[in-house]
C-alpha cells in the first residue's frame, strides 16, 4: 500500500475519524504535519489547521508561524513556553481544546523514539496512544519520518526544519542512539516498534503482590494494591474491589463480576430495544467523546449501565459514578 493507503487503513482500524468528517491539524511547519495536512485533505476529510506559537527561537519561530498561516490557512494561537518538551505539548493540547478532534503528525520514527526512551528512563515500553481521551488523534503512527519528507518531495510542498531539534533528549536518541541500534541489527526498528503494541506489564510492586497473593496457600488472601483496590483470593478464586478510574470518571459497585469498558458496535443496553449509540446520541454526548464513554457490563458482555446518563431496568444504583470534571 502507499503511504495514504496506509494513513487511511490505520484511521479505519483505530476508528479515528469518521468518513468525511472534520478534523483540526496541530500543525507545526515540518514535514510530518505538513504530510499529515496534505494526505487528510487528500483522502476527503474537512480540514482545518492549528498552530500553537510559544515564542521560541526568536525571528526562526516567527518564519514558522508565518509559513503555516500562508500554507495551511492556520489559526494562530500564541503561548507562554514551557519548559520541558512534555510541558509544550500538553500546553498545545489544552489551548486547542475544544477544537472536536484534533490530529497529530506523530509518526512510527516518534514512537520508536518514545519507546527508547521510556525504556531507559522508567523500565516502561508503552508508546504513543494512536487516540487520547481527550481528541487527540495520530494517524501517522504507521508512517516513518523518512516517507513524510518523500512524500512532501514528490508533491512540491515545502516544509520547516527546526534546528533545536539536535539538542533534545529525542534528538540524541534519533542522531545517534536509532543508527548505532540499526548498525547492531538492521531489525532493530521495527523490533523496538513493536514493542508499543505489546500490553503494558504491570507496574513491578503490584506484580509481586499478585505473584504472593497467587502463591499463598492460605484459604484466603488479601492484598493491597494502592488507588484503593483490594485483590482477594478465596481458593480458586481471584477478585478486584475498590474503584475503577476511567477517565474524569470514579466508578464504584459492590456488585461481583462487572467490568468497565468502552462501546462496542452493536452494544444495547439490557432489557432495552435502543443501541448505546442512540443513547449516547440523545444524551447529548459530543461525537469525539463517544468512543471513550464508560459502560458497566457483566462478565458476559451485557451493558448494564452507560455510565452518568442510563441504567438497564432493575440495575438502578448497582454503579455508583462521580465525575471529578463535572
Amino acid at each position: 500500500m502507499d503511504l495514504r493507503e496506509r494513513v487511511e487503513a490505520q484511521i479505519r482500524a483505530q476508528r479515528l475519524i469518521e468518513p468525511a468528517g472534520d478534523v483540526t491539524c496541530l500543525v507545526s511547519g515540518g514535514a510530518d504535519s505538513t504530510c499529515l495536512w496534505h494526505v487528510l485533505r487528500e483522502l476527503g476529510y474537512r480540514v482545518h489547521a492549528v498552530h500553537v506559537h510559544h515564542g521560541l527561537r526568536g525571528d526562526e519561530a516567527d518564519a514558522d508561524a508565518a509559513h503555516c498561516a500562508e500554507t495551511f490557512g492556520a489559526e494562530l494561537v500564541h503561548a507562554e513556553p514551557a519548559p520541558t518538551e512534555a510541558g509544550l505539548r500538553e500546553l498545545r493540547y489544552a489551548l486547542t481544546a475544544g477544537r472536536g478532534l484534533r490530529a497529530t503528525g506523530h509518526t512510527a520514527s516518534d514512537q520508536l523514539e518514545t519507546v527508547l526512551y521510556r525504556l531507559v528512563s522508567s523500565g516502561s515500553t508503552r508508546g504513543i496512544r494512536s487516540r487520547r481521551a481527550d481528541g487527540i488523534v495520530r494517524p501517522l503512527l504507521t508512517v516513518w519520518r523518512e516517507e513524510t519528507e518523500a512524500y512532501c518531495r514528490a508533491r512540491g510542498l515545502s516544509w520547516r526544519v527546526d534546528s533545536t531539534n539536535r539538542d533534545t533528549k529525542r534528538g540524541l536518541i534519533r542522531e545517534r542512539l536509532v543508527p548505532l541500534l540499526v548498525e547492531l541489527d538492521p531489525r532493530a526498528r521495527a523490533n523496538l516498534l513493536a514493542l508499543a503494541a505489546e500490553r503494558p506489564r504491570l507496574p513491578r510492586a503490584l506484580e509481586a503482590s499478585l505473584v504472593e497473593l497467587l502463591s499463598s496457600r492460605e484459604g484466603t488472601r488479601a492484598a493491597d494494591l494502592g488507588s484503593g483496590i483490594r485483590a482477594v483470593r478465596t481458593y480458586d478464586e481471584l477478585r478486584l474491589e475498590g474503584t475503577v478510574t476511567w477517565g474524569p470518571w470514579r466508578l464504584e459497585s459492590d456488585h461481583a463480576g462487572l467490568v468497565v469498558r468502552s462501546r462496542r458496535p452493536g452494544d444495547r443496553l439490557a432489557g432495552r430495544s435502543r443501541k448505546v449509540q442512540d443513547v449516547l446520541v440523545d444524551a447529548k454526548v459530543p461525537r469525539d467523546e463517544r468512543d471513550a464513554w464508560p459502560l458497566v457490563a457483566t462478565e458476559n458482555g451485557t451493558v448494564v449501565s452507560v455510565v452518568g446518563i442510563e441504567e438497564a431496568p432493575g440495575w438502578a444504583g448497582v454503579v455508583r459514578a462521580t465525575r471529578e470534571d463535572a
